[in-house]
């Protein structure tokens, strides 16, 4: 490629970055304004800039803007800022939550992922047979049935933040079973990626899990002594902040977990998201590389993400009213398996109703961990496009009702 060429494909690039950057920055204030967390501007501005909506209006400058010979450049970044995403995730991922409130977190939880997880798996089973796909039953029934499951923390925690709970017994309940069904339901998305890519060949599905449990301990007991002792002691010569050697380091093993995972089979992320699962107590080191990684992410990686998948999500699939009428029966399923469900839970542990319920639509709670969740799906060619339109509705929706809804049973609580 000639110097002209690479000229030309860079401008259209950064004519790119400027309009989702500017886009993610403007309608996460205006969403902000209207008492939703700013992470939820953001994802509706991917999805506006999509072929929904700004593709279906203004074709001609979409096209010219969203070119699609740069959608592998694209594709790309998405993936870089998702496996950082995924690291900063794991690393703020507190696991001292799980020692609380137990026993009712521990049934509010599996509430929270044995009935959303078994509507999921009849939903994909009727689903898959309606739409006459050609992908694998099972497959599809099982990433249903996971994709069902999944509550997402890093939103939730903002959330709860926003409206004063964070520090409450019942946001404390909350985010201890939100914790478990995370740690449950990534365990189930990688053992779904590993059946789906091992095309359920028991010797190699069987290789794959035994690899990762093996990259697993090799990271908690060779890997993390290892970072914890270096990164302390570089720290402590640096006054508590990240040295630029010390984050090329970091870095560097970031994606050497990422390759690691790819290799094994399962996507990248997993990789990444267990090396800062591993260093989760280091409350220094968390936040030393928060103020260096974590504002870049989400300024930039985050946005790309979101406009990525808001590229994938076309109203135009849903073509008829059959398909709609699956659209509402992914959302109703997902919202009273989780929702319901762990209302249910906590009402048995003795909650009363108002407080159950405020449990429940924070469970409910699904946006960015839902978002990756069904991207992965796509890329694994389990899900097709109308059913990547329906999920991603649920995940918005699901995501969106959360503040207003808490606000109307509690009117006390804060409104932004």
């Amino acid at each position: 490629m000639n110097t002209h060429a690479v000229e030309n494909v860079l401008l259209v690039v950064l004519i790119q970055l400027a309009v989702i950057i500017a886009a993610a920055r403007v309608f996460g204030m205006l969403f902000r304004r209207f008492g939703q967390p700013q992470v939820c501007g953001e994802i509706a501005a991917g999805l506006i800039l999509g072929p929904s909506l700004f593709g279906r209006f203004f074709p001609e400058i979409s096209t010219k803007i969203f070119s699609p010979t740069v959608n592998p450049i694209f594709s790309i970044m998405s993936q870089v800022g998702l496996v950082l995403l995924m690291f900063l995730i794991g690393m703020e991922f507190e696991f001292s939550h799980l020692k609380q409130n137990r026993r009712a977190a521990i049934s509010v939880s599996l509430a929270g992922i044995v009935l959303p997880f078994g509507l999921g798996l009849w939903l994909g089973y009727y689903m898959h047979g309606v739409l006459h796909l050609e992908s694998n039953p099972l497959y599809f029934a099982l990433f249903m049935a996971t994709a069902m499951s999944i509550t997402a923390i890093p939103i939730l925690g903002r959330i709860m933040v926003e409206l004063q709970l964070n520090r409450t017994v019942l946001g404390s309940l909350t985010i201890t079973a939100a914790a478990m069904d995370d740690a449950i339901g990534w365990i189930l998305l990688a053992i779904v990626t590993a059946i789906t890519q091992s095309k359920f060949d028991p010797m190699k599905f069987a290789t794959m899990i035994g690899s990762v449990l093996a990259f697993g301990a090799v990271m908690f007991f060779v890997v993390r002594p290892i970072a914890i002792r270096w990164i302390t002691t570089s720290l402590r010569r640096n006054g508590g902040t990240l040295s630029l050697n010390t984050l090329a380091v970091l870095l560097i093993v970031v994606f050497i977990s990422a390759i690691c995972t790819n290799i094994i089979g399962i996507f990248s992320i997993f990789g990444a998201f267990l090396f800062g699962a591993i260093l989760y107590d280091q409350a220094e080191l968390v936040a030393a590389i928060r103020a260096r990684l974590s504002d870049f992410v989400t300024v930039f990686f985050l946005p790309i993400f979101f406009t990525y998948t808001g590229l994938r999500t076309d109203i135009g699939s849903m073509t008829g009213g059959e398909l709609w009428f699956l659209c509402g029966l992914v959302l109703l399923a997902a919202t009273v398996g989780k929702l319901g469900g762990c209302t249910l839970a906590a009402k048995w542990n003795g909650f009363n109703w108002r407080d159950a319920s405020m449990i429940g639509i924070m469970m409910n709670t699904r946006a960015l961990m839902e978002l990756i969740v069904i991207n992965i799906g796509f890329e694994l060619g389990i899900i097709p496009r109308t059913v990547f339109f329906m999920l991603v509705f649920m995940a918005i929706t699901t995501t969106y009702m959360t503040a207003p809804i808490m606000r109307r049973i509690s009117p006390t609580l804060p409104r932004g």
